[in-house]
């Protein structure tokens, strides 16, 4: 089975952040990182090269696989703004509707500057998936 190379690290959070090259989005990443520490109450942590993860779960697959993840976090990438918060909560497709312009994968948010979407909304979807996840793995 293949190493996971997503795990958390000690590397700093800071220094990620400062050596993103595209001015607008280190700024963008760094109001993200301020909005997720106040929505999860956790301090940042990095998971593997590039994401910036808050909180961490563990899974496990019915065919074995299993591993570490952080429950919420985000990744300043040069294409858009990608946050790993889509966890399937109740209110979700509801928050979706009234953030703005974004793009979604299966448990990813897209969007290429914070300006085009509602912060408010965002923290609320940022705080509901956090607060999902935590229910669904619950800690020893």
């Amino acid at each position: 089975m293949a190493d996971i190379k997503t795990k958390k690290n000690a590397a700093s959070v800071t220094d990620f952040l400062d050596a993103v090259a595209n001015e607008a989005r280190r700024a963008d990443a760094r109001a993200v990182l301020k909005l997720m520490k106040k929505a999860t109450g956790k301090q940042p942590k990095m998971w593997g090269g590039a994401i910036v993860g808050f909180d961490e779960y563990h899974y496990k697959y019915a065919s074995g696989h299993e591993g570490d993840m952080c429950m919420v976090g985000f990744s300043p990438r040069s294409s858009a703004l990608v946050l790993y918060t889509l966890a399937g909560s109740a209110g979700e497709d509801e928050l979706l509707k009234k953030l703005g312009k974004h793009k979604r994968g299966k448990g990813c948010l897209y969007i290429n500057k914070l300006a085009d979407v509602d912060l408010g909304v965002l923290e609320q979807l940022v705080r509901e998936s956090h607060a999902f996840m935590q229910a669904r793995y619950p800690k020893g």
